[in-house]
């Protein structure tokens, strides 16, 4: 008996310090939010409940009665600003909700009278709030809940072609669709891992922040090849993981490359394409036994690791290749026709090199003993400035290559030039500098490309009957003030370019963004498709996703628009010594938002942290989409990750549906001007960032630029939730027919928390005939399957890292497998690994 006022007087102090704090937090934060525009909620309620405390301390049941007033008040204005949405409720109600239940227990049952009206109240007000987040979670207002009618009949399968998987997106249309059926809806719960391959392939002491593993595997006959990475290109069998042979280019990064990653390799059948080489084995050379490959004696650090023996287990490569000396003979052919089917590798240190298909060998008729020096004719050839990080397009005679340029670090940078190289003996056929007055003409002798063209750095695709290939162009750097940009670095930026493959010349260019100032360029690989419209025409179209959510639809043969798209005026008021276009292409398909942010979309794991992103919010220079950046901080959304990324999307090409997973999380770029410790040069041996976000030095412009994703003080995204989906489109109506939130925060809160929020993604979805989507990317480890029919959820295996890669699929002897790479990804946080995993039905 003794003890029980003790507990009552420490529940009592506890009760009344957490108001008091409350209220005052409410009551300074809520005028400071006013005094910058915002809302008026946050100021009463700090008053409001400094009353509640007030009346707490006189031990008056009044208190009770009011605190369940403010709750109920509280429900109210929450439904009028957000809706229905269960997230976007949840900060709101969350401190009050478990507050109310802490007065409810442990503090009204105490107090003189309360066990009337007080309680009552309570009872009521967590009545109200109780119902309100029961039927938000089951009535989400940002999902779409349509379908599509079930297919009359899965596409037969048909020998080796549906089988396979040879290109980055299975074809090089774009489309990342399997033709396979064996995996349905009905069973792809039963799926199971079928191997495991694990590279040893990992982030270094001299590796940048921004290693990552995006591989999309490749498939031909009983072979996958994929590439880790820092570029070690790995052979594996099909059916059971095991290494074949491995080729590792010795890539020497650094902490100031902005990226060291590997999308994929491509593939060749010389046989097929056209007339083979003479002999890919010097004269007087011996021949290399048929499982065995040599060193090149040009290059004894670039060769392919031995053959592993047929019962070596998967988890042996990572062992590094052995070196061979210097006097080692040189990689040879066993026969005249060897290196007919190549497999192109693109390397972060501006070299692509070409490896017999069959034994890792170099192909030496090709290049300098198969290995392409891209850094050739570069105004700037410092390695890492420029990186091919997505792989080559080929045709039957040339393979177009482009690459990246480092984003924000000069106005002096490599080129962003587009070339074309002749298949067999990677001899220059073309190139297309989109910065040069005339970009088909080649430098002089002695000369080079023009400094900082737009660079095309996504996957490209190809139409082989228009001999046209679609290269998603990016914009010329530094991005974010373009104040000195040329008329020449505007013509081709930030759209999507087509040119003829066998000549390099132009035959039409779309632009999406104009004078870009916000990294808005085209990041995703176009898709082609012949689309049969609700009139019966069948349409060739080419559909070019876009940072910005528009996803254009043009006429591949003449990029006319198919689906319109608008000039519309936008937000005007650039840095000083720039200018902004006074209207931008906005399409009609689009994942846009339908309105602009405002305060009610800021969001907080609680009320406190929700107030501070309001405040930061209202400090910010934002007016909308393409706002432009300034000093003050402006907000970009959609950001600079963009709500299409290079996973771009997935087209059932037989049911004309397409997949796609946009992401809406937004970015504040912050221009900083020249000063002390900020010079428009940069000082002898400054290296690059070797990220793409926080502070970008742009050399050469009155300005440097802080990029970060718009974070509250606590670390979580100060916009609402979702900021990820899967999505369906129907591309006869180009209506979206359904639309999820996908991801759980379980790897991004401190506890392993399982809430189904929608989160960012990097990385694609693919589509099965069998009717089912498959999807890694998202910020938790996770592979999902979805039914194409209606976005339903029907399968996940957990990961062991993160998996920002686009799966894919492909059978041997009649066994369907779906692979994803999973090796995590270094700036956007999610876990590192070195795996390789293949799932499949149980046999």
């Amino acid at each position: 008996m003794s003890r029980q006022p003790g507990w009552s007087v420490v529940i009592g102090a506890i009760t009344l310090v957490f108001l008091a704090l409350t209220s005052l937090y409410l009551v300074i934060g809520g005028a400071w939010l006013i005094a910058v525009g915002g809302s008026w909620y946050y100021l009463i309620t700090g008053l409001l409940l400094a009353v509640v405390t007030w009346l707490l301390y006189r031990r008056k049941p009044a208190a009770l009665v009011l605190y369940a007033l403010v709750m109920i008040a509280t429900a109210v204005w929450a439904l009028w600003e957000s809706g229905t949405d269960f997230w976007a409720l949840a900060p709101r109600s969350g401190v009050l909700v478990i507050f109310g239940v802490w007065l409810l227990l442990l503090v009204s049952w105490r107090m003189e009278g309360a066990r009337g009206l007080g309680m009552g109240s309570l009872v009521v007000a967590l009545a109200v709030w109780a119902g309100v987040l029961v039927y938000a979670n089951f009535n989400d207002p940002q999902t779409v809940n349509g379908s599509f009618s079930a297919a009359s009949a899965a596409p037969a399968e048909t020998g080796d072609s549906a089988a396979d998987w040879p290109a980055y997106a299975r074809t090089q249309a774009g489309t990342r669709y399997s033709p396979l059926t064996q995996i349905t809806p009905a069973n792809v719960k039963d799926l199971q891992v079928a191997w495991i391959f694990r590279t040893g392939d990992s982030k270094g002491p001299n590796d940048p922040v921004e290693i990552t593993d995006e591989v999309t595997p490749i498939k031909i006959g009983e072979t996958l090849f994929l590439c880790s990475p820092h570029q070690i290109l790995w052979a594996l069998d099909a059916r059971t993981g095991k290494l074949k042979w491995k080729f590792d280019p010795q890539l020497k990064a650094d902490p100031s490359f902005q990226h060291v990653t590997c999308r994929g390799v491509a593939y060749v059948d010389l046989s097929a394409a056209g007339p083979a080489p003479t002999s890919d084995q010097p004269s007087g050379a011996s021949a290399a036994a048929p499982d065995q490959q040599a060193a090149s004696t040009a290059a004894p650090e670039q060769q392919a690791a031995s053959a592993a023996a047929p019962d070596e287990q998967a988890a042996s490569a990572a062992a590094p290749a052995q070196q061979q000396p210097a006097s080692a003979p040189a990689a040879t052919a066993a026969t005249a026709g060897a290196c007919m089917r190549r497999i192109y590798l693109p390397v972060n240190d501006g070299h692509l090199y070409a490896l017999d298909a069959e034994t890792g060998a170099l192909c030496k008729t090709f290049a300098n003993g198969g290995d392409l020096d891209l850094q050739h004719n570069q105004p700037v050839t410092t390695p890492g400035m420029y990186e091919p990080t997505s792989p080559p397009v080929i045709t039957n005679d040339v393979i177009v290559v482009a690459g990246a340029v480092e984003d924000n670090y000069s106005t002096r940078e490599p080129s962003g030039v587009i070339r074309g190289f002749d298949v067999r003996s990677g001899e220059l056929l073309w190139a297309f500098d989109s910065g040069a007055k005339d970009p088909n003409q080649n430098p002089p002798a002695g000369g080079h490309y023009t400094l900082t063209s737009p660079n095309s750095w996504a996957p490209a695709a190809y139409d082989p009957k228009l001999d046209i290939v679609y290269l998603p162009m990016g914009v010329t750097t530094p991005d974010i003030w373009g104040g000195n940009r040329t008329a020449e670095q505007e013509r081709f930026a930030s759209g999507l370019l087509a040119l003829h493959a066998s000549t390099g010349k132009l035959a039409w260019f779309y632009q999406t963004v104009h004078h870009d100032l916000w990294d808005m360029d085209l990041p995703s690989q176009p898709t082609l498709a012949d689309i049969t419209d609700v009139k019966g025409n069948t349409v060739p179209v080419v559909y070019a996703p876009a940072k910005t959510g528009n996803l254009f639809v043009l006429d591949r043969r003449t990029g006319v628009p198919v689906v319109p798209a608008p000039e519309r005026p936008v937000p005007q008021g650039a840095a000083p010594g720039d200018h902004v276009s006074p209207t931008q292409p906005f399409s009609g398909l689009t994942f846009r938002p339908s309105k602009d942010l405002t305060d009610a979309d800021m969001w907080g794991a609680t009320m406190y942290d929700q107030l501070v992103c309001r405040i930061m919010f209202h400090k910010l220079r934002y007016e909308g989409t393409f706002t432009p950046p300034s000093e003050q901080g402006t907000l970009v959304f959609p950001g600079n990750l963009g709500m299409f990324e290079w996973g771009g999307m997935a087209v059932d090409t037989d049911r004309q549906i397409a997949v796609a997973n946009p992401i809406a999380l937004p970015f504040v770029s912050r221009l900083i001007p020249r000063g002390p410790g900020n010079p428009i040069q940069p000082i002898p041996g400054a290296k690059g960032s070797g990220t793409e976000t926080g502070i970008q030095p742009q050399y050469g412009v009155p300005f440097g630029v802080t990029l970060n994703a718009f974070m509250s003080p606590v670390g979580l995204p100060c916009k609402q939730p979702a900021w990820g989906f899967i999505s369906a489109i129907d591309l006869k109506t180009y209506q979206i027919v359904w639309k999820k939130r996908i991801g759980t925060v379980r790897d991004s809160s401190p506890l392993p928390l399982p809430f189904k929020m929608g989160m960012p993604m990097l990385g694609g979805p693919i589509i099965t005939a069998g009717g089912v989507a498959f999807i890694g990317a998202t910020a938790d480890n996770y592979i999902r399957g979805f039914d194409v029919n209606n976005g339903r959820q029907l399968w996940q295996a957990r990961l062991p890292a993160g998996g920002q890669a686009t799966p894919m699929s492909y059978s041997v002897n009649g066994r369907q497998f779906v692979v994803i790479a999973a090796g995590g990804h270094g700036s956007f946080g999610t876990k590192l690994g070195d795996y390789v995993i293949a799932y499949a039905l149980p046999q």
